[in-house]
């Protein structure tokens, strides 16, 4: 078996190599080049320095060392770079170029004059030795200038009034602060954009232009605002919708269904052809927001355009305007549909303490279920997980297995009994109808039966906020305890878990989830992420029995139908705060933290399924999912090496979470296997606790209190790579314990064992058999932890 601490000294030991070894890299170069080795740029302000270095050359500045060296691994040849056969890998070496020099020297100050230092000068200097050159820019900026006197006029009085009312008061540049070109930028395109949104079809930006004088007030930039008419002189229009046309295209080399639909709604104002044969027009002209006798509004065009993409139903959408009067447009919308059926497969392997397993899936999907871009998925998942330690054949060594089968049907509008407020100005409302069936067998241990259906609806409030709301779900589950298992767990006293989880149940519930800038997580720049999730469960159900009498069961849970039915309540909260560094540089932090207290029908102790765990590849990482907590619980409790092995990630949930998460990410290589390659650092902090004591936790060891639960607390660090796909994120996570609650005192700081790692893993396993201590934590998924 590899030993993976092994393994990774190893592959760092490598790398570190491969970094040292480019560092002889100029050696390839000829006599009369230099290798540019370090760029630097002196003389300008911190906060403008990496926008200036932007504007240097690549070509000039360093090579990444690990790209250079995988370059010179497969292009060099007898102590030179080959002349052909040259292999497209890696980085080729920056050689020094006075020409490139000179022109980025340019470039730059060019960029300063937009800062407003209008006299900069930038001088370049290269030293050059042993072949390596180093170039500096030195900056001598002078004194910035400042905004003088700002007037403006327009040929149009209407265009005048939108600039003064909307667009002027808001506006960057003010008398007194420093000249900056993007602040006039910024209000040319705000004055275009308000424009468009008042009908001006026509409207250009160029028809704005700015003066600027530096010669009337020293140190001063006056400027003259002037919006030209059109070249004809003519003042500007506002256009408005004289018809509107919607064609639903059949994509090039497929054929309809015989059956095109052409007609025109009065109704909606839409003349409408579908050579498909297999759309409504009222479901998607729900979200043609531009309408006859409307003016042209460019907002509710692009609001056209985001809507009916985000229907799923097209591949594309156009949005073409014909003049056909002095001031009137014709709108034909133009949308080609995607494939009418998909089917998905996936895989992926797993590994968990020793253990080793896959699951596999397929999803089939139908776009246009109902001829409104409704869509139906059906998915099927099947996970098996296998322990070698088990003896027989590998039949025999199936630890457990997991089949799941689900349906989904999306709607994308609110489907209410009533009529609702919800025009989709800020995103695509929904209604999902869900069903799922899970079946579940841990081996000699547990089998659980599980069916729930769901109706949620999602919907917008403004850019950045989304509600979801679930006003009804209803589950069933029926878990099974192996007879043998069960016995032994009675007579060891473990009484409470036995009727916890060897039951059925029946639930009736509701869930709401507000969620805060989740559209901006994968961009770079400041802001904060906010979630809140709210769930309850049979508080109709607790008053009508209590009002109806329902029957109860011999140890006085009330029935419903024969079943036992759910009462909890949970909430979770989700905060996230995000910097940008510049360059692809980001700082984050988190924190997440929830809540889940049973009551009356269930009140001592929380189901399985509504429970919180810690560990895993989006929590405390250096941790496995369900080996942390609850609090200092530690599993050497349970005498019986069969029963810690049946119990496994069944034993450490919580009613309480608290984590928190501090992560630096980095960009560690543009050009990697076609992607880009980016690196992280982290620390994470956390764990679970139960609000009572349990049978599998001594007096307090799992259970909340103030006095000590920050004791409790598991701390994780490490490193990431994330293979960056621009569609998607392949990330590798290895977390390194620090912290450890399950020990006591100063042992709860297994870091120190780390170089005695061998000894501390033998001492565990004879305590803990057939757990395993792993000091270093690997984590394989798709997309970002948070």
């Amino acid at each position: 078996m590899i030993k993976k601490d092994i393994f990774f000294a190893f592959a760092s030991i490598t790398l570190l190599l491969l970094i040292l070894a480019s560092c002889r890299s100029a050696k390839y170069v000829n006599d009369d080049q230099a290798l540019v080795t370090a760029v630097d740029i002196t003389g300008v302000p911190a906060a403008l320095k990496e926008s200036a270095a932007s504007y240097i050359s690549t070509e000039v500045k360093p090579n990444s060392r690990l790209n250079l060296t995988i370059y010179n691994l497969f292009n060099t040849k007898g102590g030179e770079y080959k002349k052909d056969g040259i292999r497209n890998v890696g980085e080729p070496p920056h050689i020094l170029d006075s020409s490139l020099v000179e022109l980025s020297a340019q470039q730059v100050g060019r960029f300063l004059q937009t800062k407003g230092y209008f006299h900069a000068a930038v001088t370049p200097e290269v030293s050059i030795r042993h072949k390596k050159a180093q170039v500096d820019f030195h900056v001598t900026l002078g004194e910035p200038y400042t905004y003088g006197d700002i007037g403006y006029h327009a040929a149009d009085a209407a265009i005048e009034q939108v600039y003064a009312n909307q667009v002027r008061p808001a506006s960057k540049a003010t008398k007194g602060k420093q000249f900056d070109s993007s602040d006039l930028l910024d209000e040319r395109e705000r004055l275009y954009v308000k424009l468009k949104e008042a009908g001006y079809y026509e409207y250009l930006r160029q028809y704005m232009r700015v003066g600027i004088d530096t010669n009337s007030v020293a140190k001063q930039a006056k400027l003259q605002v002037d919006i030209q008419n059109p070249a004809d002189s003519l003042p500007h229009r506002v256009y408005y919708i004289d018809s509107v046309f919607a064609t639903v295209v059949l994509p090039y080399g497929q054929t309809g269904n015989g059956k095109p639909k052409q007609y025109r709604d009065s109704t909606l104002g839409i003349t409408y052809r579908d050579e498909t044969g297999r759309f409504r027009l009222k479901p998607l002209a729900h979200y043609m927001y531009i309408r006859s006798a409307s003016r042209y509004n460019l907002q509710q065009e692009n609001q056209s355009y985001d809507r009916l993409y985000e229907m799923n139903g097209f591949r594309n959408v156009k949005i073409n305007y014909q003049k056909v009067d002095s001031n009137k447009l014709h709108v034909h919308y133009e949308l080609t549909p995607r494939p009418v059926m998909a089917n998905q497969v996936e895989g992926e392997f797993t590994f968990s303490s020793g253990m080793s397993g896959f699951n596999v899936g397929n999803t089939f999907s139908h776009r246009n279920i109902f001829g409104g871009s409704e869509q139906l998925e059906v998915k099927l998942r099947y996970g098996v997980l296998f322990d070698p330690r088990l003896p027989g054949s590998l039949a025999n060594k199936i630890f457990n297995n997991d089949f799941q089968v689900g349906v989904n049907l999306i709607i994308p509008r609110l489907m209410t009994p009533f009529e609702n407020s919800s025009t989709g100005t800020y995103g695509l409302p929904r209604t999902t109808f869900s069903s799922t069936v899970q079946l579940f067998q841990q081996d000699g241990t547990y089998a659980n039966r599980y069916f729930i259906n769901t109706l949620n609806y999602i919907w917008y409030s403004s850019v950045n906020s989304q509600h979801s709301l679930t006003p009804v779900s209803v589950e069933y589950r029926q878990g099974r305890l192996n007879p043998d298992f069960a016995n032994r767990l009675e007579e060891e006293g473990y009484t409470l878990y036995i009727r916890s989880n060897n039951r059925e149940y029946f639930g009736l519930g509701a869930q709401y989830m507000y969620t805060y800038n989740a559209k901006r997580l994968l961009r770079l720049e400041d802001f904060n992420y906010f979630r809140v999730g709210l769930e309850s469960s049979g508080n109709l159900l607790g008053l009508a029995g209590n009002v109806f009498n329902f029957a109860s069961a011999a140890d006085g849970e009330k029935l419903l139908f024969g079943v036992p039915y759910l009462q909890y309540a949970k909430a979770e909260l989700d905060y996230r705060w995000y910097r940008f560094l510049g360059g692809h540089r980001q700082f984050v932090l988190r924190f997440n933290g929830g809540i889940a207290v049973p009551y009356e029908n269930n009140s001592e102790l929380l189901i399985f399924e509504k429970s919180f765990y810690a560990g895993g590849m989006n929590g405390i990482r250096a941790w496995q999912a369900r080996t942390l907590g609850p609090g200092n619980y530690d599993r050497s409790g349970l005498v019986d090496e069969q029963l810690r092995l049946n119990l496994r990630n069944l034993d450490q949930l919580g009613e309480v979470k608290l984590e928190a998460n501090a992560e630096y990410r980095f960009r560690i290589l543009n050009k990697f296997l076609g992607a880009k390659l980016n690196g992280a650092t982290f620390l994470d902090a956390g764990n679970i606790w139960l609000l009572r004591d349990n049978e599998f936790t001594n007096a307090g060891e799992g259970t909340f209190k103030a006095d000590r639960f920050l004791s409790q607390i598991a701390l994780g660090t490490g490193f990431g790579l994330r293979l960056d796909m621009d569609y998607f994120m392949i990330r590798l996570d290895a977390g390194l314990k620090l912290k450890d609650p399950q020990f006591s005192g100063s042992d709860q700081w297994v870091i120190k064992e780390f170089f005695n790692a061998r000894a501390f893993k033998r001492e565990f396993y004879e305590a803990r058999r057939p757990d395993r201590y792993n000091f270093i934590q690997y984590n394989f998924s798709v997309g970002l932890p948070f």
